[in-house]
Formats: C-alpha cells, structure tokens, sequence
C-alpha cells in the first residue's frame, strides 16, 4: 500500500461540510428499495478458529483503568479506560508466546446498550489509544448504546510498536532524492530504504512477521469474545476498511454492524494503490485550483515546476532546515485531506514560490509527526512493516522506471513520488508478503455499510463500490457522500451521519446506492 493512506481521524475531523441528502431515502436512513434491518446483535455462533483457543485467551479478564499509555488521552475525571490483552504472537501457534495489546474504551452512557462498537482510525499504523478520546466528540449518539473502544493494532504504539530509526538518522533521511534522476540517486534512494529495513528487523524481531492486516483481524475476533459481544460491531476508517473486510472474510458469522468509511480499493495491488493515490490526489487538487479560481492544468503544471526547481535547490526555511523537494510534496498532501486546509495551502505554496519554504515544511513536519525539539512519531514505521507485510508485490527498480511515464501522466505533482514509491517502500524488505490484494469476500454476513466520498485524495471513491460488490451480493451496501476530504461520517454531513447512526443504533440498512450530496 502507497505511503500516504493514514491521516484519517484528524483529516476525517476537519471535513466540517454542511451537506444535503438525495437519492433515495428520508435522513433518518429509512429508505426504500433494497433497505432492510442489519441482523440483530444475538445468537451468533463462534468459528472454529475461535473454538481452538485456549481458555487462557478467551477466558481473559480485562484489568481497566487509567490510560498510562496515553495519559493526555485520560485527564483527571476522564471515563476513558485501558487495559491490555492479551493475544498469540503467532496465530498459527495459539498456545505459544503472547503479546499485549493496548486497548481504551469509554463504556455506553444510556441503559439500552447494543455492545462494543471496536474503531480503527486506518494507517496502517494509526493509534486508536491517541485517537479514540478525541475523536468521540463525532459520536455523541453512539456513546449512548455503545461502548466505544480501539486499541493500538500489534506492532503500533503502545502494542509493541516498532521504531526503524532514531529521530537523528530520520532528520539526515531527509535530504535523499524521492525521485531520482542519476545512477547515484537511485542507488542512494535504494541504499536509504534497505537501511530502513534492516533498522525495522532489528527493532521487531520475531514480530515483524506476525503484524499483518490478518493477524490483527484475528486479534479483533478474540477482543469481541473477551470483551463479551456475540457479533463484532465495528467502524473502520482508511486502512481500516481493509481491515474490516478482512475481519468479515475471515469470521462472516460474527460480523454485526460494521461501518466502512473512506474505502480502500480491496481489487488493487502495491502499485495499483499508488496509481489510485496519485489519481486522488490530482483530483483533489483540481478541485482546490478550480474552487480558488485557478485553471486545473496551468495550475499543476506550476506546482510541477516548483518541486522541480527544489530538487536541486532546496528552500531555506526561519528554522535553519531546508526545504527540500520531497518535504515539499509531503507538505502539499497534508492540506488536500480536508477542504477546510485549502486556504493553508494557498498560504504555503505562495511563500514558496516567494523563496520562503517555512509554511511547507511546517506542514510537512505536521504530516510526519516531527515535533518541534525535532522527535517523530512512528507511525510511519509501523505502517511500513504491516503494509510491506501484506503486500507480495514488490517491483523491480527497472518495473519502476517503466511505470513512470504512466504515473506522470495520471498526475504531474503526485505521480513521480508515488511512481518511485512503488518501489522504494519494501525494497529489501527481510519478509515475504503474505498476497496480491486482500480477500474480503463475505457471503453469509450481515450487511456491511461501505461508505465513499467523491472527492477522497487518499482512497479514491471508486473503491467503495469495489469493496461493495467484492464483499458479495446483499453484503455490501454503498453510501456515496458527494463532498471533499478523507472520510465521510465525520464530515459534517447530516445525512450521512443519520443514514449511518441508524443502521448502527437501529440496524436500518439503506438502499444500496443511496447518495447524499
């Protein structure tokens, strides 16, 4: 999967769209057509894989209390918990070494509770401890039924999350060619990623093998067992579309109300991914060029060139650091993740083009979680080491280069980056990845509500009917948002957020294809 599909919950937040409804049913998601009502959360049967668990996993008692893996997540009177669970390294080997998983919830505020609804905020690699408390502001009606609960997934944060590389060696990372144009930069380019490899094998050991989008989907059927659900309610954002139609592949007969927002395309490979991202994103920004009175084309072309021109001159910047020209990508994505950014990147791109790389670099550090004593986050570390784990595909620095006319053609900003990526992302990656494309294929579940917005950068809106059909006839039921921004539920759009909290709350399923707009 490309590097940039992640910034879900603070993007998703920021979509603050007010928004109409159309296309088929009333706001409260009591449509006609094809609606129905979601199974009932009741009398669902365990799979076998759950049965042969050892009754040291699924008779587990959870020990909440005080968040002290994220302590600004629970401040003094908070109702936030954590605990930690415990689940096989190995999934082939349930009796063998555990691992613990960081887990918070905020228990259902009201008498009728329906369960646990689990959400993951996408990345791969995003942290739902960090995430979760500030994110529930958006689920004020679900609070009331539900216990809200996420977890940082194996291998992320505070579940043995894995570091690469210290702060210093990411700052001097820096300064290698994202796109490449000599025999030098290319094998600096390649040297620079195997060296991130080898720094990942280190940190995670064993771990490294055992951190894929199917590992953690078997992890969340045991959360359901121990956290007492007899059906898996869940929200999955970004990444965590994937993750939930992995979750129904592999267990159809525990799948309650699941929501999936932001889709991932489940039909597209390693590259395909980064295809769909430079698509998105150049459609993205089209749409802020037209909406701020710019020609699309003459418009990318311009930003083309001023990446261009900092490939061999970097921009000076009030911190000292220089802006160099993959920065600079990474400082104009950020702000296409929500509409309500546009202006800031007006901003940026302007001092820029003045010789002042400030405003972008700023974003940048934003994007890549570097604050200002210059520490980084890791969740581009565990992003890579799941995603690389995933993902089998692993082309071939001359497939790379032949695939680049293609990218620049798809997107002028985005496309070289992305093109590069392709193969710069697991390149002497120490393990093999597990498939092609994941396998979210559900027949006999309960109906899947797979949500997509028409003008998502990171996860085109083309996925969500590709997930809608793949999860299978009468299983997947789409619910297009005509809007801007990654994600939809949190956009600010009445009829989106009433179609959704009523399958969720009353297990009202819309018509398929239902449009809000």
């Amino acid at each position: 999967m490309a590097r940039f599909v992640r910034r879900t919950a603070l993007a998703v937040a920021a979509a603050l769209l007010a928004a109409g409804c159309s296309g088929g049913s009333s706001g409260d998601g009591k449509g006609g057509g094809a609606s129905g009502t979601a199974r009932p959360s009741a009398g669902s049967s365990t799979t076998t894989d759950a049965k042969a668990l050892p009754s040291s996993l699924t008779s587990q008692k959870l020990d909440w209390g005080r968040c002290k893996a994220a302590p600004d997540a629970s401040p003094p009177g908070s109702d936030w918990q954590c605990a930690t669970l415990k689940v096989p390294l190995d999934w082939s080997k349930p009796d063998g070494r555990t691992i613990g998983l960081a887990l918070i919830r905020s228990k259902a505020r009201g008498d009728n509770r329906i369960g646990s609804l689990l959400f993951n905020f996408g990345g791969p690699g995003g942290s739902g401890i960090a995430t979760m408390p500030s994110y529930a502001a958006n689920t004020s009606l679900l609070r009331e039924r539900y216990d809200l609960v996420s977890w940082d997934p194996r291998g992320v944060g505070a579940s043995e999350g894995v570091r690469c590389r210290s702060d210093k060696a990411l700052q001097t990372a820096e300064a290698v060619d994202a796109t490449p144009d000599t025999p030098a930069e290319e094998r600096a380019y390649l040297q620079d990623a195997a060296s991130f490899a080898r720094g990942c094998e280190k940190d995670a050991g064993e771990l490294l093998a055992h951190v894929s989008t199917t590992d953690t989907a078997r992890d969340m059927d045991l959360m359901r067992q121990v956290l007492g659900d007899t059906e898996l309610h869940y929200f999955g954002i970004s990444y965590g579309t994937q993750l939930g139609g992995v979750y129904a592949h592999l267990f159809p007969k525990n799948v309650g109300r699941l929501v999936l927002d932001a889709v991932v395309d489940p039909s597209a490979d390693a590259v395909g991914h980064a295809e769909n991202q430079a698509r998105g994103f150049q459609r993205a920004l089209d749409n802020y060029l037209s909406a701020t009175g710019q020609d699309p084309e003459q418009g990318s072309q311009r930003i083309a060139d001023l990446l261009e021109r900092m490939d061999s001159d970097p921009l000076p910047t009030s911190s000292g650091r220089k802006l160099t020209q993959a920065l600079a990508f990474t400082g104009i994505v950020l702000p296409l993740y929500g509409e309500d950014s546009w202006p800031t990147l007006t901003s940026a791109l302007k001092t820029a083009e003045q010789g002042d790389g400030s405003e972008l670099l700023a974003l940048a550090d934003g994007y890549n979680d570097r604050d200002a004593s210059g520490h980084y986050g890791t969740a581009a570390h565990s992003r890579r080491v799941i995603s690389c784990l995933d993902n089998k595909p692993r082309p071939t620095l001359a497939r790379a280069k032949k695939l680049l006319p293609e990218f620049e053609k798809i997107s002028p900003v985005f496309g070289p980056f992305l093109g590069w990526d392709t193969v710069g992302w697991c390149h002497d990656w120490p393990v093999a990845g597990q498939s092609d494309t994941p396998e979210v294929s559900a027949p006999g579940a309960a109906p899947v509500l797979v949500v997509g917005n028409t003008g998502d950068p990171a996860t085109p809106y083309e996925g969500a009917r590709k997930m809608a059909d793949e999860l299978g006839k009468g299983v997947g039921v789409e619910l297009t948002w005509k809007g801007e921004g990654h994600g939809a539920y949190a956009s600010g759009s009445d009829c989106v957020t009433s179609t959704v909290n009523a399958y969720l709350l009353r297990g009202t399923v819309p018509r398929d294809g239902k449009v809000c707009a």
